[in-house]
This record gives C-alpha cells, sequence and structure tokens, in this order.
C-alpha cells in the first residue's frame, strides 16, 4: 500500500484518539469512581489479589500509597484509599510482564511512536535490559554486569560532576538516603529532583519567610479550621482523599473558599463512596462555600487584593489584624503595608481577573475566621512569579496571626508520595552545610561543597557538554521537564543512561551512547531483601514519617529492592571502607541508624516509625519559632510583576495564555487511561480547553482539530499537532491542556525566579488549523 501523502487532510476517523467531549453533571467520586475502581481492578488482570491488597493500603501494618502525599488520619477507616490510590496500586501489581520477547519484537524506534499510556500499560519489568545501537534493540544482561557498565562508565569521567544523579518521589526515604550518600561519596552535589519541577517555590519562600521550607499544618488542624482557602489544586484528581478531610470541614460549617482558573468538580461537591446512603440516594455534598475564579498567574494579585481590603476595613476601624502577633513575631510590617497600600484597585483587578468586590468578599470571608488554613499546589507554583506568590499567601496568613495555633498556617500539597521525605533526606542539589557536616562526621570522608544541578541545569549541562552519565531512580524525567524536545536531544548525548523502575516509560527510550533498564521492586511488593522482610518509610505532606511493607509477591523472583540495587553499586563505585553496604542492604534498620546520626528529628527512628502512624518530625512555625536572620516572620514587600502572562497576550491579537495539567486518569507522567471523566472527556487527551469567548474572537469552532504554536527561542520552533477544541469555563485569554503533551512548548528558559521550576502554568501559544485532520 503506498504510503499517505503528508499534504492530504486525514478524515477524524484515522486519528486513532478522537475525544468524546460531552458534560460531567454528577459531584465527585460517587459511583463514577466505584466504576472506575472495579475497571482498574479487572485491567490489572489479577482482581482478586489487588483487592486484597487495598484492605493494607495507608494501613499501619500495610504500605503507603504509591500515589499523592496527603496524611493518613489518626483514627482512619478500613478503606484508606481512593480512586487514583487504586489505579496506582494496580497500575503497579499488574499481572502483565514485560519480558525479552518485547524487546526482540518492537526496536526503540518503534517504541517512540507509542503513547506514554501505551508504553507502561505493556506491565512490568522483570529483568536488567542493555541496548545495542546496532539493532536497535534493548537485550538482557545479568546483573553484575549491568552494575559493573555502571560503576565503570562512572568511574572513565573526567570530573563527578559529569555525573547526575535524579530521583522521583516514588523513592523511599531509605533508597533515598543511600542515593544521596553515594552521589556525595563519588564526588557530586548533582541531584536533581522532581522537586525542582513542582513544590521548589514553596520550599524557598517558606525558608525565605519562616525559616523553614515545609508546611505548618498538620491533618489534625483541618479538624479546628474555621476557613480553609485552597489556591490552584484540583484535588478531586490530584489528592482525591484530602475531599475527605474537605467535606469533614464544610460539613462542620467551616467555610471553604477555592481559586482557581478552571472550575474543578472535585472542589465544589463530592460523594463519598464509603457513605452508603449517600451512594444509595445519589447524594453529595458541597465542598466550596465561595469559588473564585482568577486568571492564569492573578493568585499573587489576588492575595494582595484580599490584603489590601483588610488594611481598609482596619482604616475604618475594624479590628482585622492580630497586631500582638505582628508585633511580636513578625519582620518588615510597615513596608509590607505601605507597597499594599499603594497598589491601585484597578491594578489588581488587572492582574488578578477578579472584581474588587470579590476581593472584598474574599477579605470578608477571611477576617471572620479566627483560624484559617491556606492549601496550595502547582497551580501557584509553577510560574515565574511563584516565590513571590507563595510569599503573598504568607503574608495574609500572619496578618491574622494564622500561624502557630490550632486550625491555622501553611500547607503546601506535595504530589509523589515521598517527595518531601526525598528532600529531608538529603536529596538537594543545594545541601546545607549542616548536612554536609553531619556526613562528613558520620563517613570520615569529605564531601562536595560546590552546589550541583537541578533538573533545568541538568538538561542544560547534558545539551551544553555531552558525555555525562544520567542515573535515574524511578520517574520518567525526560516527560517531566520541559522544552521535550531539547531534553531528549540533550540525554542522547549522554555516555550512559541508566534507569532504575519498575515499568517502561519514554525516558527509558532516550539511549545514551550505552543504555540500562534496571527494574526493581513496587510499593505493593514484599522485599526479602538479605532474606528478611524489610519495612521502608515515607514523608508526607504533613511531615509524618511512617512505615510502608508490601504484601504482593515480587512480579518476578530475584527481583532486586531499589536499596539492594544501589547499594551494589556503592559496592562496586566508592567501595566499603566508609560505608558498610552489605549491612544497609541486609537490614534497613541499619540505614535508619545512619539516617539517625545524621538526619535532625530522627532520634530513635527504628523505634518510632513501628509506632502506629509514625511520627511528626516537627515544625518550628508551628510553636512559632522563626529560624530566619531575624528570628521573626519576615513580611515580604515584592512588587507585582509588571505584566503577568495573560496581560501581555492580550496585548497580542491571536494569543492565549496555556497550563498544562493531569487528566483525571493520570498521575504526574503516569497515563492510565484516556478519560477526564470530571471535565467530560473519554477517548482521548489531545483536547484545548478554551473560553468560549476566545473560540469565536480566535476564528475557530469547538470540536475543530487545531496544532498549539509557542514562541521560538533558539531557533527551535515550538509546535505540537493535532488539539481538539473543548469550550469550558475558563477566564478569556486562558487555556489548558494536558502534559506530558504540551510540554514542548515551555521553553527551558521560562522557569520560575528563585525557583527555577518551568512555567508550566504560563506559556504563552497561538492556535493554527491542522491540515492533517479534517
Amino acid at each position: 500500500m503506498a504510503s499517505p501523502n503528508p499534504d492530504t487532510p486525514v478524515r477524524k476517523k484515522a486519528v486513532e484518539h478522537d475525544p468524546d467531549v460531552g458534560e460531567y453533571h454528577n459531584p465527585a467520586g460517587g459511583w463514577g469512581a466505584l466504576k472506575a475502581v472495579s475497571q482498574h481492578l479487572l485491567h490489572s488482570r489479577s482482581p482478586a489479589a489487588n483487592a486484597r491488597a487495598l484492605l493494607k493500603l495507608n494501613q499501619p501494618d500495610g504500605f503507603d500509597c504509591p500515589g499523592c502525599a496527603w496524611g493518613d488520619p489518626e483514627h482512619g477507616s478500613s478503606f484508606e484509599f481512593c480512586e487514583n490510590g487504586v489505579k496506582a496500586v494496580t497500575w503497579e501489581a499488574t499481572a502483565k510482564r514485560v519480558k525479552r520477547d518485547f524487546f526482540a519484537r518492537h526496536s526503540v524506534t518503534e517504541l517512540k511512536t507509542w503513547d506514554d499510556y501505551r508504553l507502561e500499560d505493556q506491565g512490568r519489568l522483570i529483568e536488567p535490559m542493555v541496548y545495542n545501537a546496532e539493532t536497535d534493540h534493548f537485550e538482557p544482561i545479568g546483573w553484575e554486569a549491568a552494575l559493573d557498565l555502571v560503576a565503570a562508565e562512572l568511574k572513565a569521567l573526567p570530573t563527578p560532576d559529569d555525573a547526575i544523579f535524579y530521583t522521583s518521589g516514588k523513592a523511599c526515604n531509605e533508597s533515598a538516603y543511600v542515593f544521596q550518600l553515594l552521589a556525595r561519596l563519588y564526588g557530586t552535589n548533582n541531584l536533581p529532583d522532581c522537586s525542582n519541577m513542582c513544590h521548589e517555590a514553596s520550599g524557598v519562600a517558606l525558608g525565605e519567610a519562616l525559616g523553614t521550607g515545609k508546611g505548618s499544618v498538620r491533618l489534625e488542624d483541618f479538624e479546628h479550621a474555621e476557613a480553609i482557602f485552597v489556591f490552584g489544586q484540583n484535588p478531586g484528581t490530584n489528592h482525591p482523599r484530602m475531599l475527605g478531610t474537605l467535606r469533614e470541614a464544610a460539613e462542620r460549617g467551616a467555610t471553604i473558599a477555592s481559586f482557581n482558573p478552571l472550575r474543578e468538580r472535585g472542589l465544589e461537591k463530592f460523594a463519598d463512596p464509603q457513605k452508603p446512603l449517600e451512594m444509595l440516594h445519589n447524594g453529595s455534598h458541597r465542598i466550596s462555600s465561595h469559588y473564585f475564579c482568577p486568571k492564569l498567574g492573578g493568585d499573587m494579585a489576588a492575595v494582595r487584593g484580599i490584603a489590601k481590603a483588610l488594611f481598609e476595613r482596619e482604616a475604618a476601624g475594624e479590628a482585622v489584624l492580630d497586631h500582638a502577633f505582628l508585633g511580636e513575631h513578625t519582620a518588615h510590617f510597615e513596608a509590607y503595608k505601605t507597597r499594599v497600600e499603594a497598589t491601585p484597585w484597578a491594578e489588581l483587578e488587572a492582574q488578578s481577573g477578579l472584581t474588587q468586590r470579590e476581593m472584598q468578599e474574599a477579605a470578608e470571608l477571611y477576617a471572620r475566621s479566627n483560624a484559617t488554613i491556606i492549601c496550595w499546589a502547582m497551580g501557584i507554583t509553577q510560574h515565574v512569579h511563584s516565590v513571590a506568590t507563595v510569599r503573598e499567601i504568607v503574608n495574609l496568613l500572619m496578618l491574622r496571626g494564622n500561624l502557630g495555633r490550632p486550625g491555622t498556617g501553611t500547607s503546601p500539597v506535595r504530589g509523589h508520595s515521598n517527595v518531601q521525605g526525598d528532600r529531608t533526606m538529603g536529596i538537594f542539589e543545594k545541601p546545607s552545610d549542616e548536612l554536609l557536616d553531619a556526613l562528613e562526621a558520620r563517613y570520615k570522608t569529605a564531601m562536595p561543597r560546590e552546589h550541583g544541578v537541578d533538573s533545568v541545569a541538568a538538561v542544560e549541562a547534558m545539551r551544553d557538554r555531552p558525555g555525562k552519565v544520567f542515573v535515574g531512580l524511578a520517574g520518567n524525567f525526560t516527560r517531566a521537564i520541559s522544552d521535550s524536545q531539547v531534553a531528549e536531544a540533550a540525554m542522547a548525548s549522554c555516555r550512559l543512561t541508566a534507569f532504575i523502575g519498575t515499568k517502561l516509560n519514554r525516558s527509558h527510550l532516550v539511549t545514551g551512547r550505552k543504555a540500562l533498564i534496571l527494574p526493581c521492586l513496587g510499593r505493593s511488593e514484599i522485599d526479602k531483601t538479605g532474606g528478611k522482610t524489610q519495612l521502608i518509610t515515607v514523608e508526607d505532606s504533613m511531615s509524618m514519617v511512617h512505615g510502608s511493607a508490601g504484601i504482593n509477591r515480587p512480579a518476578s523472583p530475584g527481583l532486586p529492592s531499589e536499596v539492594e540495587i544501589l547499594t551494589r553499586l556503592g559496592e562496586r563505585l566508592v567501595g566499603s571502607e566508609a560505608v558498610e553496604w552489605a549491612a544497609m542492604r541486609a537490614d534497613y534498620d541499619v540505614i535508619r541508624d545512619h539516617v539517625a546520626e545524621v538526619i535532625p528529628g530522627f532520634d530513635d527512628f527504628n523505634a518510632r516509625v513501628r509506632v502506629p502512624r509514625g511520627f511528626w518530625l516537627g515544625n518550628p512555625t508551628a510553636e512559632r519559632h522563626f529560624p530566619t536572620a531575624s528570628g521573626k516572620a519576615e513580611f515580604s514587600d515584592a512588587p507585582l510583576p509588571e505584566r503577568i502572562m495573560h496581560q501581555q497576550m492580550a496585548e497580542r491579537e491571536g494569543w492565549l495564555t496555556l497550563q498544562t495539567l493531569r487528566s483525571h486518569d493520570q498521575y504526574n507522567t503516569t497515563v492510565y487511561g484516556y478519560n477526564d471523566r470530571y471535565r467530560g472527556i473519554e477517548n482521548g487527551r489531545q483536547v484545548v480547553f478554551l473560553n468560549p469567548a476566545d473560540i469565536e474572537r480566535l476564528g475557530v469552532s469547538a470540536g475543530q482539530w487545531v496544532d498549539l504554536v509557542g514562541e521560538s527561542e533558539g531557533g527551535i520552533i515550538r509546535r505540537v499537532e493535532g488539539f481538539k477544541v473543548v469550550a469550558y469555563d475558563t477566564p478569556a485569554g486562558c487555556a489548558a491542556a494536558y502534559y506530558p503533551e504540551t510540554n514542548p512548548l515551555v521553553p527551558l528558559s521560562h522557569k520560575g525566579e528563585g525557583s527555577h521550576t518551568p512555567a508550566y502554568k504560563s506559556i504563552a501559544i497561538r492556535l493554527e488549523p491542522n491540515a492533517r485532520i479534517a
């Protein structure tokens, strides 16, 4: 059959996944969640075993969900899991296996044409594979030879700083600690991680304002909050167990005010699948009492508008500020007050996309609450001015003393289950002197002091200085990072790429001159490394550290754990003089003893983590102790950005501001299916959500196929092809589409000031009709 002419339009039916677009009128959760749970259990090909496993999910004697980092309640139920937790577990505990014959049948070039869902849906990796460039296929390799190859290539580098050790938040505390120790004993702080791409702005801003980079609330604080403000977050998809917490708060009368450019169903109403009577009568409960829709990047102005309204009320004689807290515990208040009062309402309206009345209404909600928590996620942290925005949120909390009291505080809601724990364990390219001093004291070895590369800088280093070695501990780096074309070309210039993981993903196919895939145990599986059933630990968003022990049989006999792979690599790379790698491998209690000696807050680690629910690491903010330079919580009087993206786009005819986001069948770069139930999308991911007024303004129509074209930089034309236009309730000038498909539109240089996080939520695009899909 002749090949089709590339200029000939392709009819819609030729599109493999032509999205069906409808409307979803039901609450989040409910029967739709139960149906999805049953479908994913069946799709795993091991429904009975996985159903039993779910009963141990997030239980004191079970294993921690490999999905999100929401905390476990003090008095949990028998079913402490959500729909997306089920997806995460069944995706990992599938009965499907990727064997050597699969790689023999499919070349790397062919596999690169598969989408993310199809790649990971092949099942679990079960033996190490090495890339043969001559045949373009991965082929089996023994474990000893594979680890020898990694060690040899690392040793052959001109300098240890030519190595990059990347970590995903799926890694547990024990493997994260071993990984950072291995990298630093080898001689580098090149330890980029997924935090660089999500909540880095939170850590930077909270560190500057309060002296510690973690959120201050515990799960119990939500039981005492009179108001909960939620910014830039979609918990119905990204943290579904959070909906239970928000629902309980709403049921007892707490105010929940949500700020989000899209109207997300999970923030509107929720039907709890664990409430039989509610399910029987198709009931639900309201989540948000108030819903505000700022424009993309407008949250900083919205929060400043709330503060301005509070100052105006105070000037009118109303006592709304906590002057005792401000006087005793804060610094630079007057400079901030001056800045806010000098900001005109017209500027706040233009930047935020909210009216003065809406911001005053939000101020009223805040003023009448005696205990307020503010939560936020990547809708806040993935903008150029994200650090300043988080500082503004902290400013607002300080105005009424909403720090260090029950029911108050900061709550950056983290993504992957142990992304916060990895950072605690030392996975950071900018380690503190205290950490390095402690490591040197414990291991009697000098540690590298020069800061390493973060995730964006890692791509730049690989691009500009080829010949690196990239070692990835879990994750899907080239799909998570911005500027996908540049990132893949950079990684392909490495002398070796080696990925430790459970399932095949796109990054494994972006091979250096040599490449390895190293399979490992998953979170849900029994780990009998060293002949002993091992316990691992994780840290959730609320700084609770708890144990996790898998209950499923390993995907393959002899499949090693992350710890086993890393300790065996450590023996080869740096020897066993400074570290007893074999003892660590044989008993993870030994690793935890090391952690207790090096990392503050982990005294009696082994005993405390075996208590149900684990232990709290503590947070100085919760005690109103602020280890900043001034010894106080510090206000920021940063100016608003001159013009945020949506304002710039308004000045350029035909342009939009795009945010990337997840579908409901997705967690980070892992795609579980082609549906986005709450947004009414089925059978496809290539959609772009637009305000109806923009559809008319731009001369396109709902259902039309378009290409998304980004700004050119460095001679690169940034374009992603074939997206169906969907009319949606989002502010004019703002658009949304799923990642990682749209990551190629984000230049490496488009990143947060002070955080270097890619600005995935503020991308300049225009639309062009797609000529191939008529």
